[in-house]
């Protein structure tokens, strides 16, 4: 079972807004009766999700949900951080490609289908969860793989060819077919910079292999508002064992709790199965002050399954869960390493090898033009500057590579381009 990271940090939705003050908004993404690819088992999902420039209107990734295996109702663990403008109208495009193999290429991978909104459709929505239909919408067959991949839409509902860039050959396609639910919810991050690390064990586990034990994980959500849960982290799986201990695991505090330490945390103990129809062993629930008194008996949870609880008169419960131990760290920005006193030294290598053609000639990197600035210094100037100043001492080495140099015309891959060996340049 692959084990996603629990969050994506990702870049911004355009560096010309990067000053103008804005709410960072998370962004949680599950599906709901994909389309089934794959002949002896189901589909393995992957989430894509694009943004679209303001000016040109191109979309570009903006990042990747991890990979779920053998389900056709995913609920991804990795989120997507965006920043929120009111006064803007974001357009965000999500694609659902059933992954066949660990290249990164999503023309080998088998298209599931599309969805289109803005950032707003979502924040704007009941509860901010927006759920909309996948359709295949208009696509086009990939001349190398012969897979179907996505058509690109504006944003305004106008399908737009595209085939010279992207070495696509016109197919049939079957417009607008319906092929699942995509879910989106989002939700204001808080500030809070502190990370949990945490690790669990659990006892005398029900038993689910007919043939062996139980293969459990846990998975951790958050209480919404609404009273739903949003999924926030996955466990490894304790191969044939009722009483697994876990691997330490660390997570954002505003992705557990969003800084709210009274907020409801479910935890629910599967038992993992190759096919993806996990068994439900039962859960638990707690809080992330309860969680912070650390390893103590209030943090021994019991494991229920409300069905046997309901049907049995005398279930006591399906195992326990033990918090073995628990700490917070603030994680530091930036600045904090800054204000700290943190250094940055600059040293800079030049290339000189024949491959950058003769000086002499305006084709050359290193040719001086009387008008204006090579490559190789418009590269350090436009470093340097910035970081000037985080550097006490304001020396910043200087040598270069792959010159023959006097007196003997040898090749030295290292040295100075001022003063002699000890020069800093």
């Amino acid at each position: 079972m692959e084990q996603p990271e629990d969050m994506a940090s990702l870049s911004e939705f355009d560096s010309l807004a990067g000053s103008i003050p804005a709410t960072k908004v998370e962004i949680t993404v599950s599906c709901r009766n994909l389309l089934d690819k794959d002949m002896f088992s189901k589909s393995d999902p992957l989430c894509v999700m694009y943004t679209q420039g303001m000016e040109n209107k191109q979309w570009r990734e903006f990042g990747r949900t991890e990979v779920i295996d053998n389900t056709l109702n995913p609920d991804f663990v990795r989120k997507f951080i965006v920043d929120y403008f009111f006064e803007e109208k974001q357009n965000l495009r999500f694609d659902l490609y059933d992954v066949d193999s660990k290249s990164p290429d999503l023309s080998k991978h088998d298209f599931l289908g599309q969805a289109f909104c803005t950032l707003g459709e979502i924040v704007g929505s009941p509860g901010s969860r927006l759920e909309k239909p996948l359709t295949i919408g208009a696509f086009s067959l990939n001349s190398r793989t012969g897979k179907p991949m996505p058509a690109v839409s504006n944003g305004s509902g106008l399908w737009m060819e595209s085939l010279r860039t992207t070495g696509l050959e016109a197919s049939g396609g079957v417009p607008g077919k319906k092929c699942g639910t995509i879910i989106l919810s989002a939700e204001e991050l808080s500030n809070c910079r502190d990370v949990a690390t945490m690790q669990f064990c659990a006892n005398k586990l029900d038993k689910k292999d007919f043939f062996g034990k139980s293969d459990p994980f846990l998975v951790f959500y958050r209480s919404n508002e609404d009273g739903t849960f949003t999924i926030c982290h996955k466990t490894e799986v304790m191969k044939n064992t009722l009483n697994p201990v876990w691997q330490t695991f660390s997570i954002p505090v505003r992705a557990l709790c969003n800084g709210d330490y009274d907020r409801t945390i479910k935890v629910e103990v599967y038992d993992w199965d190759r096919d993806g129809s996990h068994d439900f062993i039962g859960e638990f629930t707690t809080s992330y002050r309860e969680l912070a008194r650390g390893q103590s008996q209030f943090n021994i949870y019991e494991v229920v399954n409300p069905k046997k609880k309901m049907k049995k008169k005398k279930y006591v419960n399906s195992g326990t869960v033990t918090l073995l131990s628990f700490a917070v760290e603030s994680e530091c920005t930036f600045l904090d390493y800054i204000k700290g006193g943190t250094q940055i030294n600059f040293t800079v290598a030049i290339d000189f090898t024949a491959s950058n053609g003769n000086p002499s000639q305006s084709t050359s990197l290193h040719y001086m033009s009387p008008y204006q600035l090579n490559a190789y210094a418009l590269a350090l100037t436009a470093v340097g500057e910035i970081i000037q100043h985080y550097d006490s001492d304001k020396m910043f080495p200087a040598l270069g590579f792959g010159a023959k140099l006097p007196p003997d015309g040898r090749v030295s891959h290292e040295f100075p381009l001022v003063g002699g060996p000890g020069s800093t340049g």
